[in-house]
């Protein structure tokens, strides 16, 4: 559906994009993660034809980006810039023009992305007397007014209180399935609860593609945080006896408990072995949790990684 081959984008000496490839297939509703300024949206805009790279190819539905791809794309800007003096309604009718919807269907057209927005109070109502979440809600509903194949979103929730970002990212959420999405945001939570793949962006290039939680399982460091009663302090020879744990670390402790943090090999899960083991050691678990990455995790190791490398 989407797909980039070896991309560039330079602005005078500044390189924006650099040799970037991924692929989209359709259907898909794909994460764009990257801090301000990592090349989100100039790579959004080179999809829609608004940029042309400097080198690179952009495939839009098996054929090089042209004037008949690019009608296939509904996308939504950063920062909304809609028409203030012309109402909601109107603005819709507008981009319902624009991208060349038969006359007798316009109307119908425009009164369901109203009726799916949730538009109707509004839509007669000039777009700089709404509020931000409404003009959210009407830069969307001109992306998916037309029904396109493609959607692209370029921080799309930015600016909304959190009332508002839960009901347009529901409203994304119900684009799964029906359209190709592509969601640029610099909110891992929005990511996470979104998309099924993330592309993690950085300094205008690719850094990670997979999904938000294979991404996360490769980052495990299998912690095992552990707070126990030990009187006889033998914690350390009951962990010996578990071959799976390389590593104990005392965290804290007082007269009556102790914190611990144990490093544990691979993938392995040894929870079952320390309720086994211990208690021949007179030693009673008070709590034990096992500490799982998040994306945050995830991207901040990449960041790291790309700012050393």
């Amino acid at each position: 559906m989407i797909e980039l081959k070896n991309v560039s984008k330079k602005f005078g000496n500044h390189t924006a994009v650099n040799d970037v490839s991924f692929k989209i297939e359709k259907g898909e509703v794909v994460g764009f993660l990257g801090q301000n300024g990592a090349g989100k949206t100039t790579i959004m805009k080179l999809i829609t034809g608004i940029l042309a790279p400097n080198e690179g190819e952009i495939i839009i539905n098996d054929e090089k980006i042209s004037n008949k791809s690019k009608k296939l794309i509904g996308y939504m800007p950063e920062n909304i810039p809609l028409y203030d003096t012309l109402t909601v309604k109107e603005f819709i009718t507008f981009m319902a023009e624009l991208k060349e919807i038969k006359r007798a269907e316009r109307k119908i057209e425009v009164d369901k992305i109203i009726s799916d927005l949730n538009l109707k109070s509004v839509e007669n109502i000039l777009i700089k007397n709404i509020s931000r979440g409404f003009k959210q809600r009407v830069s969307l509903a001109g992306a998916l007014i037309g029904n396109p194949e493609i959607i692209l979103l370029d921080e799309p929730t930015v600016g909304l209180d959190p009332k508002q970002i839960i009901e347009i990212r529901n409203l994304i959420k119900s684009l799964k399935g029906k359209h190709t999405v592509l969601l640029s945001s610099h909110i891992l939570s929005e990511v996470n609860q979104i998309c099924e793949k993330v592309i993690i962006i950085n300094n205008g290039k690719i850094v990670a593609v997979d999904t938000p939680s294979n991404l996360e399982n490769k980052m495990s460091n299998n912690i095992i945080t552990i707070i126990v009663e030990d009187p006889q302090n033998k914690m350390n020879d009951a962990c010996k006896k578990i071959k799976e744990i390389i590593d104990i670390k005392l965290l804290n402790s007082d007269k009556k408990e102790q914190k611990y943090e144990l490093s544990v090999k691979d993938d392995t899960d040894v929870r079952k072995e320390l309720f086994k083991e211990l208690p021949k050691y007179d030693i009673t678990i008070n709590e034990l949790s096992k500490t799982e990455s998040t994306l945050e995790d995830v991207f901040m190791s990449f960041i790291k990684e790309e700012g050393e490398a």
